[in-house]
Formats: structure tokens, sequence, C-alpha cells
């Protein structure tokens, strides 16, 4: 991609293509201390107010910069930079590419907390990894007064659901999720019957007093592009059909019909949805369902196979954060008499790390 000036006119050429830049776009893109608030970068005008036969003057374009005068007078400077960065249609985040992995990750990027975390460049090499890999480990989080709370809210903000601001895993009584109890869990998302789903899930290490409840992860990218590769009939229908989920309790029943594996606009990956406990397949012919019942049982065998699986055991202090759009997650079994095993958890959206990712970014000026 590329800029270039000529008769007056500003063009961008992409993929062999050339178009030129309206002149009314670069007039609202004015960057001057009189037309945007130094604090806040907004506007201190308002471009719906200006005439809608903008011209451009006279421009100047260098390696970095483009100057330009238009016919009501105002003169700005716009860096090239901002200008391709805004054609690309793509945030920073996008640009971080994932890494896949599979059982043989071994070394997990783990990051010890401190007082100042959350604005140090630390935190930054921490958010990047979580994009590459879905999730990160912080060590040495304090356990101390529901610390989660004060964790989540000072990347961004926490996403309340029917489980409260936070919730408290252990096994009890008349639980109403199966994460309440001492079983062993399988590869899952969790809360696919919401609409949104929640994007990002942390889970805090209070207590674990026990032998086994080790935390599994599975990089559902990982497995979804296999599935693509060997088995693209499978990948095609469970990226097609649209299943209902549902979650039912004593206060409250919640239902979302979405893809099982959810692509974006451009067809590549975007989200993952699997919890073989709460999905429900709609009726369809019966050899289409014959075809999407095989779908489902080869992915749910890639899920819960070891070659893709990691396993850890969780330490009193040790914070997990993972994409839920992503990861499933799991554990295996524990029995309860050997001790306590306790942990919090609440959930986050992309607008928390993003928000946060950026700001690092721009302060250390990365």
């Amino acid at each position: 991609m590329k800029i270039e000036l000529k008769n007056n006119k500003l063009f961008f050429e992409y993929n062999g293509l050339k178009k030129e830049i309206h002149p009314f776009w670069l007039r609202e893109r004015v960057n001057g201390d009189s037309f945007v608030d130094k604090a806040t970068k907004q506007r201190l005008f308002d471009p719906t107010k200006l005439k809608e036969n903008i011209q451009i003057n006279s421009m100047n374009l260098s390696n970095d910069f483009l100057e330009i005068t238009f016919d009501d007078g105002v003169q700005t400077k716009l860096a090239i930079q901002n200008i391709l960065k805004e054609f690309s249609n793509m945030s920073d985040i996008k640009y971080i590419s994932k890494i896949k992995w599979d059982s043989s990750l071994k070394d997990f990027n783990n990051f010890e907390f401190n007082d100042n975390f959350f604005e140090e460049e630390e935190m930054y090499k921490a958010l990047m990894s979580f994009y590459q890999y879905g999730f990160v480990i912080f060590k040495k989080v304090p356990t101390q007064n529901n610390f989660i709370v004060n964790f989540a809210n000072s990347i961004g903000s926490i996403r309340r659901t029917n489980f409260g601001e936070f919730f408290n895993v252990k096994s009890k009584p008349n639980p109403n999720d199966l994460a309440y109890t001492s079983l062993p869990l399988a590869p899952h998302t969790d809360n696919p019957y919401r609409n949104p789903v929640p994007c990002i899930q942390i889970l805090h290490c209070i207590e674990n007093e026990v032998s086994g409840g080790y935390s599994t992860l599975v990089d559902g990218f990982t497995v979804t592009e296999q599935l693509k590769k060997d088995f693209p009939k499978y990948f095609k229908i469970l990226s097609e059909i649209k299943v209902r989920f549902q979650f039912i309790d004593q206060s409250v029943v919640l239902e979302n019909w979405a893809e099982m594996i959810q692509l974006d606009e451009f067809g590549e990956f975007k989200q993952v949805r699997f919890s073989p406990r709460l999905d429900f397949v709609p009726l369809m012919d019966k050899e289409k369902l014959e075809l999407y019942y095989s779908a489902r049982k080869k992915i749910s065998e890639l899920y819960n196979s070891d070659d893709y699986r990691i396993e850890f055991k969780l330490q009193p202090g040790d914070l997990l954060m993972m994409d839920n759009y992503r990861l499933l997650h799991g554990r295996t079994t524990y029995d309860a008499n050997e001790g306590n095993r306790f942990l919090q958890g609440c959930y986050i959206d992309y607008d928390s790390t993003e928000g946060k990712l950026k700001h690092l970014k721009r302060k250390f000026n990365l």
C-alpha cells in the first residue's frame, strides 16, 4: 500500500488498484491544537457543519508527512503512517499473529505480579503473549480481599453475569453448575449460551491443597485449523449450522444460537463454542444430521486428545487469563476430602485488554 500525489489530488494504491482520497475525508482529520483537544483527542469541531464540497488548494507530500491547505483556509500536517493505518482497516490487535500450539508446548510465558505491574512495560509484554497464545499466567497475585476484582478492573472492567461480579469455584452442595463440584471437566468454552459470549475468563487460585484438580487448556485455533485441513466437510458444516446453547437454573433461562466454529467476514477463525452438555442441534434432514453428528464427534475427539491438551497445577497466587473465544479449558478430578481447592473467577471483554495494550504501547512508544 502506498500514497502518491498527482495534480493536487491524493491517491492510495493497494493490490494494483488506485483510488483518490476524498478531500473531505482529509479535512475531517485536521489535527492542530485548535481542532483537536490534546487530552481527549476528540474533535473541537463538528464535521457535519462543514461545507460538503471542501477542496484542496495545495499539498506537499514527503516520506513521513502530508501538508495540506484547504479552500476554507485550514492548514494541517498529517502523518503518512496514520493515513495508511486507517486504510488497512485493521486494528493493532489484529496484527498480532496467533501462535498455534499443542501438547508439545512446555515453556509458558509466566509474568510475576508487583504493585506497579499494571502500568509497566512487563504488562504490555504479558498482554502481547496473551494475544499470541490465547492465555497468560500471572504469578504471586495477592489472594486476599477478592483481589481478582481489583486485577480485572485495572485492565478494564468486569463483565457481570448471573454468577455475579465474580464467582467462587469450589465443591459445594446442590451446585447450579458442574464447575462447583470435584468432578472432572472435559475441554469446553464458558457461557456459549450468552449473547455475546464473554471474551476473556480470569481464574485466580486462592487455595489448592489437593493432589488432583489440574487445569487443562486446548487451543481451539490449532484444532479447528487441523480439522479444516484433514476434514474439510466437517469444518464446513460446523462453521455453517447454528445450534442452540442453553443454561437453566432456578432463576434464569439463557439461550443463544451460534455455530460451533465461527468465522469472520474474511472466512478466518473468530471463535469456537463447545460445551456438549449444553448444546441442542436443530432438526435437519437425516443425511445432514448424520454429517453434523460425525463432525461434532470428530472435533470432540480432537479437543479431548492428548495431542492437543496441556495440563498444569495452579498454585496459590497464580492467576490464569484465557481467551474464551479461542481456548477450551477444563480440569482433572480431585478428592475434596484431601483439602481445599478454591479458585475465584470473573469475565472481562476484549475492549479491556485491547485498550490497555494500546495505552501501554503509546506510553512506552513501542
